[in-house]
């Protein structure tokens, strides 16, 4: 077979493995798609090197989350949960297609929707107990001392701009457990929770934090759309993907967006429904491989 008729998978180790099995759902239905349109799938090493190496190779290239650098090069990620996918032209999920596109929760099918939220809610959160405890929620990444091109402001001005914007509730900030913390951040954020009361800082507990705060505010964490689940609300410092169903600091300032962020009325389940369901490929469903020949002859593959 031709190289140009040839698509290499960049995977780590374990994905490839579970992919040459074929025992990874997603990417079996993705290899069939290839194979029906006569194309031959070779599963290679996820390196540097080897993803280099691609843009000399005269057939196509399929990488896990990393930058799909030249013009033959998709990239896939997992859409939050399993078994949602995503295959796109960029690795910034900003700049990914349902990004750009416009929710208009009245196009949704409400029943279905609403289903589909109680069956998600109970299969990653079960029942929680949902309360509204009087404390604003914040997630942190890493890098909190840092500002990035895709942010507003950095995780500890975040933090202070909900203490001067929310005067009244307390405010729990919670470190991610797979993250390393620096001397200096940590030392920031005991300086800042010396200088204001109302500011705790703790490790993890994001479930127990989701059922109890009044809303969530973050740069562009998961946590955001998890809360979803939760029926809270959340504010958006940084790009995302998932940014309609937030209020946005980008769009609406940080004092407006907020202010709302406590009343403002937010389709969760219509949501949860269109993000997931409607604009990613669910691989466990019959129609997977249709979407995702229509994805690939989007982005000019020869499918």
């Amino acid at each position: 077979m031709y190289e140009s008729q040839t698509v290499q998978f960049f995977l780590d180790d374990e994905m490839r493995a579970s992919a040459e099995a074929g025992e990874h759902p997603f990417l079996a239905k993705l290899v069939s798609v290839l194979e029906e349109a006569g194309l031959r799938s070779v599963f290679r090493q996820n390196s540097l090197e080897n993803r280099l190496a691609s843009a000399r190779f005269d057939g196509y290239a399929l990488f896990h989350m990393d930058d799909p650098f030249h013009t033959r090069a998709l990239t896939i990620r997992r859409n939050l949960y399993y078994p949602f996918w995503h295959i796109e032209t960029s690795a910034k999920r900003w700049e990914w297609r349902v990004a750009q596109a416009e929710f208009d929760p009245a196009q949704v099918p409400s029943e279905e929707a609403g289903s589909f939220y109680r069956r998600w809610r109970k299969r990653l959160f079960g029942a929680p107990d949902i309360t509204h405890d009087g404390f604003v929620y914040i997630p942190l990444q890493g890098r909190i001392l840092e500002r990035r091109s895709f942010q507003t402001a950095s995780p500890i001005d975040m933090i202070e701009a909900v203490l001067e914007h929310d005067p009244n509730r307390s405010v729990i900030a919670g470190l991610h457990p797979k993250e390393t913390y620096s001397a200096a951040e940590l030392g920031a954020l005991e300086v800042l929770a010396d200088a204001h009361p109302r500011l705790s800082v703790r490790m993890g507990d994001m479930e127990v934090l989701l059922a109890g705060c009044d809303y969530v505010v973050c740069e562009n964490s998961s946590v955001a759309f998890a809360a979803h689940f939760f029926k809270k609300n959340s504010v958006l410092f940084a790009q995302i993907d998932f940014h309609h169903g937030s209020l946005n600091v980008p769009a609406l300032g940080v004092a407006d967006a907020i202010s709302r962020a406590p009343d403002v009325s937010i389709a969760h389940a219509a949501y949860v429904w269109w993000f997931l369901q409607k604009m990613s490929i669910n691989a466990s469903l019959d129609t997977a491989s249709d979407k995702i020949q229509t994805t690939l002859r989007r982005h000019g593959w020869p499918v």
